[in-house]
């Protein structure tokens, strides 16, 4: 998989707020100071104080938005908001061409899956799983903050480690090593898309999932989902994010379970998702999985 890299978040560069998905109110002045605060410029955009029931604004609204994001060529990096739901709806009338011909860092995660999915298999473009703004970046979550920063400015590239926090302890559920492109997301969202045509190639892939208040049996639904719909044969590797409501001692079972029979390497407890902290992951990147090691690699760079 070659995809294009977006260009690294300059110093003193322009970042762009969007709302793809669900509504959620934004102190304006406070964001500001937030990207001064790092020494960039912030451009809200007019969906991010919208709401349209458990959207932000109408879909043509955050369409729109979305397009001219990426279409202003002053705009370095793009974030988005929040998750909740939305940007299934927006798919099939996205410009993909578009995206393409202005590749920059785009940020998010839980619904943004889709949106992650999308950009990376129809227009070839690398992103970022990491954290959404109103929920830790206007906190400063650490190391969040610091680690998605950090990964933009091109501080981080081909043969370094994705640094885990020591704290957080990690569990090897099958061991070994393997390389391949790291793609994945929310897993609610990814079944949400199977059999449709922005349903996730998983061939030759480290996929990575992650989670929110689903139930252990929703969970096994979702896992058995994949299953059934091949996802899972040809797979290199698993990293297990965060599942928020359900604890690792009783998520590891039903891994095990999922998972062992395809006698590749599995690491769970990764803190990515909706938990604290909430490392960024590059999506569509070449990573080497050490289940054994329990570290991730990257072998290319994330941004040009």
């Amino acid at each position: 998989m070659a995809l294009t890299l977006p260009a690294r978040l300059p110093q003193g560069g322009q970042l762009g707020l969007i709302a793809p998905a669900g509504p959620g109110s934004l102190d304006a002045e406070q964001a500001q100071a937030w990207a001064a605060g790092h020494g960039y410029g912030l451009k809200v955009y007019p969906g991010v104080f919208e709401k349209t029931g458990y959207l932000a604004g109408s879909d043509a609204t955050r369409l729109a938005d979305l397009h001219a994001a990426f279409e202003d060529p002053a705009i370095d990096a793009i974030l988005c908001l929040r998750g909740g739901y939305g940007t299934p709806r927006l798919l099939e009338r996205i410009d993909y061409p578009l995206i393409a011909r202005h590749p920059k860092p785009f940020v998010g995660y839980s619904d943004i899956t889709a949106l992650h999915v999308a950009f990376i298999q129809r227009a070839g473009l690398l992103t970022f799983h990491g954290p959404l703004f109103r929920s830790e970046l206007l906190l400063h979550q650490q190391p969040g903050e610091a680690a998605l920063l950090r990964m933009l400015r091109g501080e981080l590239g081909e043969g370094d480690l994705i640094a885990h926090p020591a704290g957080w302890p990690l569990a090897t559920l099958a061991g070994g090593s393997a390389e391949g492109p790291l793609l994945g997301g929310n897993l609610a969202v990814l079944c949400a898309t199977l059999g449709t045509p922005w349903a996730i190639d998983t061939k030759g892939v480290v996929l990575f999932i992650e989670d929110v208040n689903e139930p252990l049996y929703r969970l096994d639904r979702l896992l058995t989902q994949l299953r059934l719909a091949g996802k899972l044969r040809s797979l290199a590797g698993v990293l297990v994010g965060d599942f928020a409501g359900v604890t690792l001692e009783q998520l590891c079972p039903l891994l095990e379970e999922c998972f062992a029979p395809l006698g590749i390497p599995v690491l769970a407890g990764w803190r990515s998702g909706h938990c604290q902290p909430n490392l960024t992951l590059p999506l569509g990147a070449r990573v080497e999985l050490d289940a054994d090691a329990q570290r991730v690699t990257l072998k290319q760079a994330v941004v040009s």
